[in-house]
């Protein structure tokens, strides 16, 4: 039996939820050691594209973005996004929909995908995250994903020539491709060591019991 329980995550820079997800997650976490479980748990993030044909550069706030984009009604926007900031608040995040500046997120995961290859992944998607719901930073911009990138040790330079050549392009594309076929049409989702499939940012006792129970019928089956 490994000692790993393997995680694979798909989600969105741009889903407020996923952020969300996270964390709870991440409690889960906690609480699965907490109450015994002594396997490590091994997080993979993995493309998922909400919004693919956003602009990069979306001239307007995320207000204007959901009640004009998306077509919902203005009062109904801004009170889901108050809504939203309580719920973020309640893991621990500050979210500023203010200051968002709505983009397409494509190149940013082309980052995620060069972090997942220096073992910086986890920390990227931290950063991404933070960066966009928290700072108001902009994601769609290949100067800006690199000052990001560095922030988490990877090399500006070698970040640049990924996004300029497209060098993980396909791998974006193949996550979509794989999400579809796991049949995600929303996010976050998490597949625990390839057995369960857990959709939304769920409650931590939720992931806690499903680690465990993942972990009990792998090492049943050994």
């Amino acid at each position: 039996m490994s000692d790993i329980l393997t995680v694979d995550v798909w989600s969105d820079i741009a889903c407020p939820w996923c952020y969300v997800g996270k964390r709870r997650f991440e409690e889960g976490v906690r609480r699965y050691h907490e109450q015994g479980g002594d396997r490590t748990v091994q997080v993979e993030y993995h493309s998922f594209e909400l919004a693919p044909d956003t602009p990069v550069d979306f001239h307007g706030s995320e207000v204007d973005f959901l009640a004009g984009y998306k077509g919902i009604p203005v009062a109904q926007v801004r009170q889901m996004l108050a809504q939203m900031t309580e719920v973020a608040a309640s893991v621990g995040l500050t979210y500023d929909f203010d200051a968002l500046q709505h983009t397409n997120t494509r190149k940013a995961h082309q980052v995620l995908h060069l972090a997942k290859a220096h073992g910086l992944q986890s920390e990227m998607k931290e950063r991404l995250l933070r960066a966009y719901f928290v700072e108001g930073r902009h994601l769609g911009h290949d100067e800006d994903l690199a000052d990001l990138a560095t922030d988490v040790g990877l090399d500006r330079q070698v970040v640049q020539a990924a996004l300029r050549q497209g060098t993980y392009a396909d791998n974006v594309d193949a996550d979509i491709r794989q999400g579809r076929a796991y049949g995600i049409s929303g996010v976050p989702f998490f597949v625990i060591d390839q057995r369960y499939g857990v959709p939304g940012a769920q409650d931590p006792t939720l992931f806690a019991r499903a680690l465990a129970q993942s972990a009990d019928e792998s090492q049943v089956q050994t």
